[in-house]
C-alpha cells in the first residue's frame, strides 16, 4: 500500500517505521467502521528533535540527536521507554512509539505510546558526562514530557540511575519533586518492587501460555535466547526454573552453546561482571549466524530490532518464538515462520510485563501508598494471561497470526477512543 508520508521521511529508506506500517496495513480490513480513521495510526501526534549539547571532562564542547516522539495519546498520557543508542533515528523512535501504543493497548492500559532517545555511545562517556548529557536532554524535551501528559522509562543502554537523574531534573524545574515524571526508579525514590524482573516475567508469562496451547512442556525444552539483559536474562532464568533448558545464548559479545544447558545463574553472574557472554568458560562458542539454527523448542530474540530475517528465518528450528525485543522479526520473516508452523507471539504483547509493572509503579506514586512484590507479581501474571487469552481467541475467530491478532485488539481500542473524543476544534 502506498502511505502519504511526511516531509521528514524518506520513502526509500523507512527503516522501523515501514515495517509499523506494514503491520497497520493487515490490520486494517478488520476494524469495520472505524477504518475511516486508521490514518491517526499512520502518524505520530508529536516528533521533537533536540539538539543535546554537554562539556565533555576534556573541556570540550560536544552536541547529541536527543528525541522524544509522542504516537497517540487519545487513550492516556504518552509511556514508553528512553534508549541511549548510537544507532537512534527519528524512524526508530517514531515506531518505537507507535508499538508502545499497540502494546498499552493490548494489555488495556490507560496509556498511548511515546518513545525517547538520544543518539550516543553511552560506552564513550565517563558517569559525570553521562548526567549532563542526561539531565540536559531532560531538560529540553521537559516542555512535553510530565507525571500526566508522558512518562519516560528505562530502554536500551538506560537504567534506575538515568531515570533518578531524569525525575531529579524535571523536579527541579518544576520546583517540586515529581516522582511519577519517569518510572523505572531506584526503591528509594518511588520505584516499584518488581519493575526490574517484570518484562522478563511478562515474557516467561506469555511464553507458559503459547507452550499449553500448543502441546509444549516447558520441562525439558531447549530456550535460545538472543540479548542476556534485563529481558533475556530474567526470562532465562525464570525458564530455566521451569525446568527448561538455555542452551544457546547470543549478546553483542557473541554466540555460546551447550546442549545439556548452561549454567543460567552462573551465566548471569558472568554478564553482570563481564558486560557479555564472552569468555564464558562452561560452553562452547559458536558463530553468530550458527545461532539462529541452534536446535531449539523456544526462541526467545530480546535485543534489538530486525534481528529475525528473510535469510535466518528459514534456519530457526523453534516451534514458538517469544518477542522480547521490540520489532525483532520483520513482516517477510514473520511470514517465512508462519507457513514453516513455527508460533511467534508478538512483541507488542509478549514483553509488556515492563510497561504494565511501570503503570503499577505510576499509580503507587500517584498515592503513595506501595505494594508488595508478591501483589504486583500476581497483578502482572493476571493481566498478561487475560491479553493473550484474548488475543488468542481473535487470531482464530479470524484466521490471523496472533501479531494481527494483537493489533486487532489494540487498534480497535485507540481507534474507538479517538472517535469517542472527536476531533478538537
Amino acid at each position: 500500500m502506498t502511505h502519504p508520508l511526511p516531509s521528514y521521511l524518506d520513502a526509500q529508506h523507512l527503516g522501523p517505521w515501514g515495517i509499523y506500517l506494514q503491520q497497520v496495513d493487515r490490520v486494517t480490513p478488520f476494524l469495520g467502521s472505524l477504518s475511516r480513521w486508521v490514518e491517526t495510526l499512520k502518524r505520530p501526534k508529536r516528533a521533537l528533535i533536540v539538539d543535546v549539547p554537554i562539556e565533555l571532562d576534556n573541556g570540550t564542547m560536544a552536541h547529541f540527536e536527543g528525541y522524544r516522539v509522542q504516537h497517540n495519546t487519545s487513550r492516556g498520557p504518552g509511556k514508553g521507554g528512553v534508549r541511549f543508542h548510537q544507532d537512534v533515528t527519528l524512524s526508530e523512535v517514531m515506531a518505537l512509539s507507535a508499538w508502545m501504543s499497540v502494546k498499552n493497548a493490548a494489555v488495556n492500559l490507560p496509556f498511548g505510546g511515546a518513545k525517547g532517545g538520544i543518539r550516543v555511545d553511552p560506552k564513550t562517556l565517563s558517569r559525570g558526562e553521562l548526567e549532563r548529557l542526561t539531565r540536559r536532554y531532560t531538560s529540553e524535551i521537559g516542555i512535553v514530557i510530565g507525571p500526566t501528559k508522558d512518562i519516560p522509562a528505562p530502554d536500551v543502554n538506560t537504567n534506575e540511575q538515568i531515570m533518578a537523574w531524569m525525575m531529579d531534573t524535571y523536579s527541579m524545574n518544576e520546583g517540586a519533586t515529581a516522582s511519577g515524571v519517569v518510572t523505572g526508579k531506584p526503591l528509594a525514590l518511588g520505584g516499584s518492587l518488581g519493575r526490574r524482573e517484570a518484562t522478563g516475567r511478562g515474557v516467561f508469562t506469555v511464553g507458559q501460555e503459547a507452550a499449553r496451547h500448543i502441546g509444549l512442556d516447558l520441562k525439558g525444552a531447549r530456550i535460545a535466547v538472543q540479548g542476556f539483559g534485563n529481558v533475556g536474562g530474567i526470562a532465562g532464568k525464570l525458564f530455566a526454573q521451569a525446568g527448561s533448558r538455555v542452551v544457546a545464548v547470543q549478546d553483542h559479545g557473541g554466540s555460546i552453546y551447550r546442549e545439556s544447558g548452561l549454567d543460567v545463574p552462573a551465566l548471569l553472574a558472568h554478564v553482570a561482571e563481564h558486560g557479555c557472554v564472552r569468555g564464558f568458560a562452561g560452553a562452547e562458542v559458536i558463530t553468530d549466524p550458527t545461532f539462529w539454527s541452534v536446535p531449539c523448542d523456544i526462541l526467545i530474540p530480546a535485543a534489538l530490532e530486525q534481528q529475525i530475517t528473510p535469510e535466518n528465518a528459514p534456519q530457526i528450528q523453534a516451534r514458538l518464538v517469544i518477542e522480547g525485543a521490540n520489532g525483532p522479526t520483520t513482516p517477510q520473516a514473520d511470514d517465512i515462520l508462519r507457513e514453516r508452523g513455527v508460533l511467534v507471539v508478538p512483541d507488542v504483547l509478549a514483553n509488556a510485563g515492563g510497561v504494565t509493572v511501570s503503570y503499577f509503579e505510576w499509580v503507587q506514586d500517584f498515592s503513595s501508598f506501595f505494594w508488595g512484590e508478591d501483589e504486583i507479581n500476581e497483578r502482572l501474571v493476571r493481566i498478561m494471561r487475560e491479553a493473550f487469552a484474548a488475543v488468542w481467541h481473535t487470531a482464530e475467530q479470524h484466521g490471523v497470526s496472533l501479531r494481527t491478532a494483537t493489533f486487532i485488539i489494540a487498534c480497535t481500542r485507540i481507534l474507538q477512543a479517538r472517535e469517542l473524543r472527536g476531533l478538537y476544534p
